[in-house]
């Protein structure tokens, strides 16, 4: 009797095996954070690859722009670039080439090297999940004029500075100036989603949002080895990013990451639920009156540089500065000079589209163990 019980508990535990793989079966030991319990514990994720723009949140809200009836899901299939007569099947193809809502995946493991900058266009989604997709040493990615844009998943580095040029561009062939080495750069553009990259080791800076950028969200990044991390704001004396709203959310800054984290000129940021591990001359800076609610983040301070923030040419009793700290935890001696009232923080006043719960700044090192380019393959959770 006892034999035979056995018996029928392991057929039992045989045919629940066939039936529900171990990666529908596992659990995760720790939650994951709001962007991330979305979509990645659904092991058919790949099958539906654009539901993934119903899961940014911050200021760029849903993207429900790039999903739906007519996205155009095309694959690419070769790494080479030809900046002035894209071939079809290349990234630049996809990207720049083809109108209206473009959904972009990629056969295969590729690096990209661009001979001049990936001008993208609106309503296009990069998704490099189910690939090992490096852009590196060479042009990297610009968005300008443009909105509605996902890159998702990339892995780009080394990029460097380009001299003027032609180039195709959404509206034919454009002539750019000189381009600095930055690994993605906005230029008056809006609802842009940057997720889950890895990015490192670039001439210049990783992430730039400038000349009126806006309602944008940067979130599950990792960001390593560089000296200019991320610049929100064009310049001291470009009045437009006065609008600008940026979200920075669940990413990971470090090893050797040594300035702006970011550096914000004019506008607002959110600045939450991230992972800093060191810094070198400051993490959180700031020119121009700006607005900063660094809200339940961790910071990890480095030895012999203690300070979070820099703020350039502040005077004691400025009183539209905003650099505030609500709720972070401060590790191996790191502090926050606060600058201006609103002792709380200036609130971001998310819509309901935009808005997210925040964590408890304890729990960073769980939400953000997962930030840069992730490693999914198709049929199982990511």
């Amino acid at each position: 009797m006892f034999s035979q019980a056995v018996q029928t508990m392991a057929l039992a535990i045989v045919i629940t095996a066939l039936l529900c793989p171990p990666t529908v079966l596992a659990k995760r030991s720790k939650p994951l954070n709001p962007i991330d319990s979305c979509w990645r514990s659904d092991p058919h994720w790949h099958r539906h690859r654009d539901r993934l723009a119903g899961c940014s949140v911050g200021f760029a809200g849903k993207m429900t722009n790039n999903m739906g009836r007519g996205v155009v899901h095309y694959k690419v299939m070769d790494p080479s670039d030809d900046p002035l007569n894209p071939k079809p099947g290349t990234l630049r193809y996809g990207a720049t080439v083809i109108r209206g809502k473009v959904w972009i995946t990629f056969q295969r493991d590729m690096n990209i090297k661009l001979e001049k900058p990936l001008l993208v266009s609106s309503y296009t989604a990069i998704d490099g999940r189910n690939a090992n997709v490096e852009i590196s040493d060479g042009a990297c990615i610009t968005l300008q004029k443009v909105n509605n844009v996902i890159i998702h998943g990339l892995r780009i580095h080394h990029c460097r500075s380009q001299p003027p040029g032609q180039v195709m561009g959404p509206d034919g062939i454009q002539n750019l100036g000189h381009i600095d080495g930055d690994a993605i750069r906005l230029v008056s553009s809006s609802k842009v989603w940057l997720d889950h990259n890895t990015l490192y080791s670039c001439q210049d800076g990783l992430i730039d949002v400038t000349r009126g950028s806006t309602d944008v969200t940067i979130s599950n990044n990792w960001f390593r080895e560089q000296n200019k991390v991320m610049l929100l704001g064009h310049d001291d004396g470009y009045l437009r990013d006065k609008n600008m709203k940026v979200t920075v959310a669940f990413n990971y800054f470090g090893p050797d990451c040594h300035q702006r984290m970011p550096r914000v000129r004019h506008g607002y940021a959110h600045v939450v639920n991230n992972l800093y591990q060191g810094w070198g001359l400051y993490a959180i800076g700031g020119s121009m009156n700006p607005s900063v609610t660094s809200e339940s983040n961790l910071f990890v301070a480095p030895e012999g540089k203690k300070e979070v923030t820099w703020k350039k040419n502040y005077e004691e009793g400025m009183s539209e500065w905003r650099i505030h700290s609500v709720k972070d935890v401060f590790e191996n001696g790191a502090c926050f000079d606060q600058t201006g009232g609103d002792k709380g923080g200036v609130k971001p006043h998310y819509t309901h589209e935009q808005a997210f719960a925040v964590a408890d700044a304890r729990s960073v090192r769980s939400l953000t163990r997962y930030s840069g380019a992730l490693k999914c393959f198709a049929g199982s959770r990511c």
